[in-house]
């Protein structure tokens, strides 16, 4: 995994949802990590909301991100768990155009260490929906911080090679992987 530092960054639109019954603004502790590592990282923030955990209410605002030119990705920390009240994923998948399986698989691999077996209870996932990234977490910050430095900046950093999802994304102008290009030749 490398940088390609002669390529400039480009800078996404990246909006973050909390879904919490009980989370507010005061103590969105995972909805402030995700807003201080992606600004860190270079990125800018394109909106932040919390919603309880119900499947209308993230549906509702994720909707609203997708259909719009200007948001593309969104970080949804929370509702991933295996209780009566996790419902993003039920939320999420039926608004997608594509899966991306691996964002799960290797979320919980990398989780096994923290958590042990426990792990397979967490149905983190992400997909595309309209040219948007959308990346489901757990709703802890361990969980979050886990994700965004092992899997989720790199995919979203332009120079990261071989291959990272920027050119696959709304108003985003510039050509996928090199190692697409040369299967398409």
């Amino acid at each position: 995994m490398s940088k390609n530092i002669t390529q400039a960054l480009i800078p996404l639109n990246i909006a973050v949802l909390t879904v919490s019954d009980t989370r507010s603004e005061e103590t969105d502790t995972s909805g402030h990590l995700l807003v201080s590592n992606l600004e860190e990282a270079g990125h800018c923030l394109s909106d932040k909301k919390i919603v309880l955990d119900d499947v209308y209410a993230i549906r509702a605002a994720l909707s609203n991100w997708i259909a719009d030119n200007q948001t593309q990705v969104v970080l949804i920390t929370g509702g991933t768990g295996f209780t009566y009240r996790d419902s993003t994923p039920e939320a999420v998948a039926p608004l997608l155009d594509k899966m991306i399986d691996g964002f799960g698989e290797m979320f919980r691999y990398l989780s096994l260490e923290q958590v042990g077996t426990s792990t397979i209870q967490s149905r983190a996932l992400a997909g595309i929906a309209n040219r948007t990234l959308i990346f489901c977490l757990p709703g802890s910050n361990n969980a979050c911080k886990t994700a965004w430095e092992n899997i989720i900046v790199s995919q979203i950093d332009s120079r990261h090679s071989p291959c990272n999802f920027v050119a696959q994304l709304k108003s985003v102008d510039i050509d996928a992987c090199e190692s697409r290009q040369q299967n398409q030749n």
